[in-house]
């Protein structure tokens, strides 16, 4: 009774698939058995399916083709719909504030941010003004940059933890063009004429414009451009950042910061020596501290290292009890001022020749615009300081977002970042992005929203309006020693890279080779260096990728490598190959390969020596007769004997009758890749061996179906849905039928098939 209900279920579901067979009962089930197994394999005909096979037609849904007027149309009735609350929809979601600054707890969410404020902004004040040291800069205008850029960031942004503002990645890249530009004006390469503030004037090639003037002009022009490439990546260039992998971009900060504590340490050591720009800088800088340590200010080395001896440790305790501690000892200000004052009353400027930050203003100042005559010299240096730049905000708004569970918004981060670097640029701000240093104390201290980031400006600007010029006598080395200590985040990334290595060795691979380029090179062909070489391992992994024949776990329909796991039970006279990338015209001869050396059949080769020994059999035979024929006449025994020899030569038998390719991993095929199947069913059909296909998706079904698969003399070969009911279908075919080639002809469709 269950057989027939079963043959009952099947016959419901697709009549045409499932033969008449008469139903019998338990009673004479065991007797019958053999009978009709008979009559089974002499009712099926060649073109018919298998017993027991379901028939399965799945319709694909076609995909709506809209014309180019109708797209046109339609988009510009979204777009021109405008009413009231198509205006509040727009301007909320161009500037988030307006949606959480009305929902604001100032119970719950005053306090955190700002005790965040203030001690971010304490923070600020010291590395805005290191920063500006990296960036060829005043003091002033790193904290210009910081102050400009938090607030508004806080109007634009959906993150409610990144810090905006001067990052010394960027800094260092800004430096290196400014400087370049500086060169290429004429200046003269006077480290200290740029650093304080009472610069001497020069008109070369700049007219009344002095050396301080004109690199802040390069910066601010350089600063639109990247302001303008970055909301330009809102609608073409977001994909540049797809890119940037975790592993390349950590390579680069690493990279950069070692360039970066090269370039630090000649404030360190007080020592005025050219900075080197272009290929083997980072090294040519080293050679220069080498040669002239004997000109080492023992002043500022004495106070760098008593700074490093006193910053290192404190930051080391902060990070070690940064959960207990409410908030971290802001050590750095603390360095600052006692340093400033031992400098002014010391007086080391006149008495040991230490360099100083000199005169700070106070106040602002009118806005100006960009020099549109440097664009086309700085469009090139533009472009990788706004993808790190963009990346670096998204990457670290997301991890903050995923840890306090909120959404980012990409889109509009990428929007906010760059109104953050094009506005600015009127105000005398060069290029900022999210600083990973002050991000982090953000969120360690308990920052609620972006109103944070306002109590930060109100620090700076009190610092703008009053503070500034009491940093008068503050030595250079002690901005060096603050821009180093705060590298420790990128240098901490050496100490990872063994667990890296055990996890992934490309990735480990990509690293090292962004480091190195990024250090040894410059930094923006150490970026594009790492680009390139990670697209490349892309590429190697889809060109060689794993292939693997198939075992089947026992009692089930689950199919595994069989090099991989154990107990697998291979299925006599059917090989299963799983290629586990997807087909193309870089890995086509790859797929040959694995394909052959796994299965263990090359038909090519076995092709190809069937034909060497029937052309040495027809030789031989044409030699044997024309013996026989002047020897003894045509005789005709020996002329049966001599012919029957070519056409007794058979191919030699294999351990298979059916070749099943595994395509779940394949997500693409090209025309090469198509070929390559289509001559891989021909060389296996002419062994008469099947190929069919398992585990393709829509997409290849249609490249298949479109690219001919099923033409030629055995048309209808097949595409499974699983493995499993490919393998049914080859063992039940091989049962039924006897050669399993011959079930494929035609337009019939069997089990978990459809027709291509």
């Amino acid at each position: 009774m269950e057989v027939s209900s079963r043959r009952a279920k099947l016959s419901d579901l697709c009549p045409s698939a499932v033969p008449l067979v008469k139903s019998t009962t338990a009673s004479d089930k065991s007797s019958q058995t053999s009978e009709q197994s008979q009559d089974v394999q002499s009712s099926l005909t060649p073109g018919e399916p298998p017993v027991d096979f379901m028939h399965i037609k799945l319709e694909e849904n076609e995909p709506i083709d809209f014309g180019t007027k109708d797209f046109i149309l339609k988009k510009a009735r979204e777009v021109c719909k405008c009413n009231h609350q198509t205006i509040i929809t727009f301007f909320c979601q161009l500037f988030p504030v307006l949606d959480w600054l009305p929902r604001y707890n100032i119970k719950m969410q005053l306090l955190g941010d700002v005790i965040s404020g203030l001690l971010v902004g304490i923070v600020a004040i010291p590395q805005s003004i290191s920063y500006s040291l990296l960036a060829n800069q005043d003091p002033i205008y790193g904290i210009y940059t910081n102050f400009f850029c938090s607030i508004i960031y806080v109007a634009m942004a959906t993150s409610r933890h990144n810090f905006v503002g001067s990052f010394g990645v960027l800094c260092l890249m800004i430096g290196q063009s400014v400087n370049r530009h500086l060169q290429l004006a004429g200046y003269d390469d006077n480290t200290g004429s740029l650093l304080v503030g009472n610069a001497t004037s020069s008109s070369n090639g700049t007219g009344t414009c002095d050396r301080s003037c004109y690199a802040i002009t390069v910066a601010l022009s350089l600063s639109f451009l990247v302001g303008l490439y970055q909301v330009q990546m809102f609608t073409t260039l977001g994909f540049v950042s797809v890119y940037l992998s975790e592993p390349l971009l950590s390579g680069f900060v690493a990279g950069s910061s070692l360039t970066i504590i090269t370039s630090q340490m000649k404030y360190l050591l007080g020592l005025n020596i050219p900075r080197h720009e272009g290929v083997g800088s980072f090294i040519l800088t080293w050679v220069d501290l080498f040669r002239y340590i004997q000109n080492t200010n023992i002043c500022d080395l004495v106070t760098s290292l008593v700074a490093l001896a006193i910053i290192i440790p404190v930051k080391m305790i902060n990070d070690r009890y940064k959960d207990k501690m409410k908030a971290p000892f802001p050590i750095e200000l603390l360095v600052v001022i006692i340093a400033t004052v031992v400098s002014y009353y010391l007086n080391f400027e006149e008495r040991y020749k230490s360099s100083v930050c000199g005169a700070i203003p106070t106040g602002f100042r009118k806005p100006t615009l960009p020099d549109t005559k440097l664009f086309s010299s700085l469009a090139v240096d533009a472009l990788p300081i706004a993808i790190i730049g963009f990346a670096m905000t998204v990457s670290l708004a997301e991890i903050f977002g995923k840890k306090h569970g909120y959404a980012v918004h990409a889109n509009q981060e990428m929007i906010a970042i760059g109104m953050c670097n094009l506005v600015p640029s009127f105000f005398y701000c060069f290029a900022s992005s999210a600083a990973l240093t002050k991000t982090l104390l953000k969120e360690s201290t308990g920052t609620q929203t972006q109103l944070s980031s306002l109590v930060t400006s109100l620090v700076l600007l009190l610092v703008l309006l009053w503070i500034a010029p009491l940093f008068y006598s503050l030595q250079t080395a002690i901005l060096g020693v603050v821009t180093i200590v705060n590298l420790r985040g990128g240098l901490r990334t050496f100490g990872e890279t063994p667990r890296m290595w055990q996890l992934s060795k490309l990735d480990t691979v990509v690293w090292w080779t962004t480091m190195l380029a990024s250090t040894l090179i410059t930094t923006e062909i150490g970026l594009l260096v790492g680009v390139c070489f990670a697209l490349l391992c892309v590429i190697f992994r889809t060109q060689r990728p794993r292939a693997a024949v198939l075992g089947k776990v026992s009692n089930t329909e689950i199919y595994e490598d069989q090099s991989a796991y154990r107990q697998l039970s291979s299925i006599a006279n059917i090989k299963i190959f799983r290629f586990e990338s997807s087909l193309y015209y870089a890995n086509k001869d790859y797929f040959k390969t694995a394909l052959y050396q796994k299965t263990g059949v090359n038909p090519v080769l076995l092709a190809a020596r069937h034909h060497r020994a029937e052309t040495q059999a027809k030789a031989d035979t044409g030699n044997r007769k024309s013996v026989f024929n002047t020897a003894f006449g045509c005789l005709k025994p020996s002329k049966k004997r001599v012919e029957k020899s070519p056409t007794g030569i058979r191919l030699p038998s294999l351990d298979m009758h059916t070749l099943i390719i595994d395509c779940g991993a394949m997500q693409f095929i090209d025309t090469t890749g198509l070929s390559v199947l289509k001559e891989t069913r021909h060389d296996y059909q002419e062994l008469g061996v099947q190929v069919l296909l398992a585990n393709c998706n829509p997409l290849l079904r249609r490249r298949l179906r479109d690219g001919g698969w099923a033409a030629g003399a055995h048309g209808g070969q097949l595409a499974f849905h699983s493995v499993h009911q490919a393998v049914q279908f080859a063992q039940r075919g091989s049962m039924g039928v006897g050669i399993p080639t011959a079930c494929c002809n035609g337009k019939q469709r069997c089990a978990g098939t459809e027709e291509l």
